[in-house]
């Protein structure tokens, strides 16, 4: 059981890449993107200020409109395929989710459930927050994730 909290977000200046991928391409979606933004942050000396996210627009279903981003400390120039951005101000319910990403779908499930018990409507929008690297960490079972679910306003 995850345990879930209502937390405000403060906007952060965020770049990434953004495409509409097919739910079986993501993995390689992100591995590619994220390859292409460091080289990006690299050469034009962004300074990062978190960790690596996925920022997901409308509900997934066969495909996905999603962003692979991470914060930075002002916002940036985009160009080409890196788009510059934010994480908006925003009311938003956070959870941990402890495990491989395939199993991401059970916390999105219990937040839910925690959302509909605390009268709170979710955003069909959300974005999740990849602490753990797994080129570092090869064990699935200990990745950490934050997500984070915005709600209307209360």
């Amino acid at each position: 059981m995850v345990q879930c909290a209502l937390v405000p977000q403060e906007e952060t200046p965020t770049i990434g890449i953004r495409s509409v991928v097919p739910m079986e391409q993501m993995q390689s979606f992100f591995g590619e993107s994220y390859g292409r933004l460091f080289e990006e942050i690299s050469r034009e000396h962004i300074k990062v200020t978190g960790m690596p996210f996925g920022r997901y627009r409308g509900l997934p279903t066969d495909k996905v409109d999603v962003e692979a981003g991470v914060p930075i400390a002002k916002p940036a120039e985009g160009h080409a395929d890196v788009v510059a951005g934010e994480l908006p101000a925003i009311e938003a319910v956070e959870a941990m989710h402890v495990g491989p990403y395939d199993t991401l779908e059970q916390t999105y499930h219990e937040m839910m459930d925690w959302m509909n018990n605390h009268s709170l409507v979710p955003s069909d929008e959300m974005w999740e927050f990849y602490l753990t690297d797994p080129a570092e960490e090869p064990d699935p079972a200990k990745w950490e994730t934050k997500v984070v679910w915005p709600v209307a306003p209360v």
